[in-house]
């Protein structure tokens, strides 16, 4: 019985991490190609707020990039992705 309430706590403890590894299997890797790359894409956004905004999640994406900071890094690429005009 009490094997059977551990199994089942396990599984529904790794069911709720699975979207959040695969929201982090989506992001894009911090890599200086993609970092241009992205650079590149928000420098031909025209919604001047939204451009602002993004510029300010890359700069935050490099500062973590150069701490070694993936999971930071990341995290703000794809922020400023999402401020992007979807394609």
């Amino acid at each position: 019985m009490l094997k059977s309430a551990v199994t089942l706590a396990f599984a529904a403890a790794m069911l709720t991490c699975v979207p959040a590894q695969a929201q982090m299997m989506k992001m894009m890797p911090c890599t200086d190609a993609n970092m241009m790359k992205m650079q590149g894409d928000v420098d031909k956004m025209t919604d001047a707020s939204k451009k602002e905004m993004a510029m300010n999640e890359m700069s935050m994406a490099k500062d973590s990039m150069g701490k070694k900071n993936d999971k930071d890094c990341m995290m703000h690429m794809k922020k400023a992705e999402d401020m992007m005009p979807k394609t």
